[in-house]
């Protein structure tokens, strides 16, 4: 299955894009995923790294085809 990844700020920075399509195993676990992008791409402090799928932040599902995962850098506030 396919879905759409982008990266932001801190994290775009780390990887070295913006954005890439990956093709995974049907039932592949977003945990599961960002473990496995965090280890490719060695980002920085990824317990701080936050994940929208579909622009909705979540921590848990089984990704599906089409989904659009965004990889968060830490919102910094005041």
């Amino acid at each position: 299955m396919k879905i759409h990844v982008k990266y932001f700020g801190q994290v775009a920075e780390a990887v070295g894009k913006t954005e890439e399509v990956l093709d995974l195993e049907k039932g592949t676990n977003l945990q599961d995923f960002k473990t496995r992008q965090v280890r490719a791409y060695r980002i920085p402090d990824p317990h701080s790294v936050q994940i929208a799928v579909n622009q909705d932040l979540m921590e848990e599902k089984d990704l599906e085809e089409g989904d659009e995962i965004a990889f968060l850098p830490p919102f910094a506030g005041g």
